[in-house]
């Protein structure tokens, strides 16, 4: 299956009454956060494919109509006749710390050549930088992937695999992000990926100002694939895409943790 994602801009590519005609072989969409909620409305009226999204730091207006700890505090009626209108208005699936199993979306698995549903997860929020809404601590993000842990256990049981694709907003820490408070990734999220061993991990979050940048890495079991503006992937992963990825970021990586832990 080939899968649109897209992340943190307004591309004018996808936002166009010809999208579909531009990308006519889409069979998912992925949006990894900081987009308008009418963007993800756009995508998903012209689609008409399953849409998956995860909310960012920013474009945060109606994350309180999505966030459970924000439901609960939601005080007005007037809030409330948001809350149900919000709920299925746009028309995709919110993985708020949440994973998905989806039966419309199932592929011969290559390991046991069976038949599967695709098994996906998200994860919202950004690092703590300014203490604004969807933002976590390293303990505060490592507690809530800790309270995802049963459901992928039973994907384990029924469907012998962990998950298969993993959303977030935010990247693991020294993949593909940045030094400064803000987009310093999660270090609890190498550790997830590490164990659950995710087929993809599709971020948002870090710009590609300079496309000479690396959008696609691998880690462990795990490609890394940035969302920014768009770019396309396919599932199951094959050689030839394999093939394209001319880093496996691992190493580096646990260099870099090490020097860390020594200085």
């Amino acid at each position: 299956m080939k899968i649109l994602c897209v992340s943190d801009y307004i591309d004018p590519m996808i936002y166009n009454q010809n999208a579909r005609e531009l990308f006519p072989d889409i069979d998912l969409i992925l949006c990894a956060g900081d987009l308008p909620m009418d963007y993800i409305d756009f995508i998903v009226s012209v689609f008409n494919k399953p849409t998956y999204f995860v909310f960012g730091n920013h474009n945060l207006k109606e994350f309180k109509f999505y966030d459970k700890h924000s439901i609960d505090h939601l005080g007005s009626m007037k809030d409330l006749q948001q809350l149900q209108s919000a709920s299925h208005a746009h028309g995709g699936h919110y993985l708020g710390f949440a994973s998905h199993v989806n039966h419309s979306l199932s592929f011969v698995d290559p390991t046991t050549g069976k038949r599967t549903p695709l098994l996906i997860a998200g994860v919202p929020g950004s690092l703590r930088y300014n203490n604004g809404q969807n933002q976590y601590t390293e303990s505060q993000m490592h507690r809530k992937l800790l309270f995802m842990v049963p459901k992928l256990i039973m994907n384990k049981i029924r469907y012998g695999r962990y998950l298969d694709i993993l959303l977030t907003h935010a990247t693991p820490r020294h993949i593909h992000d940045k030094e400064d408070p803000c987009h310093k990734g999660f270090e609890c999220m190498n550790w997830f990926i590490k164990k659950y061993k995710p087929t993809y991990m599709v971020h948002g979050h870090i710009h590609l100002y300079d496309m000479r940048e690396e959008r696609i890495g691998k880690y462990w079991d795990t490609v890394i694939v940035n969302a920014y503006s768009h770019t396309i992937i396919e599932f199951p992963l094959t050689k030839d895409i394999t093939k394209d990825i001319t880093k496996d970021i691992t190493k580096d990586i646990t260099k870099e943790n090490t020097e860390e832990l020594t200085e």
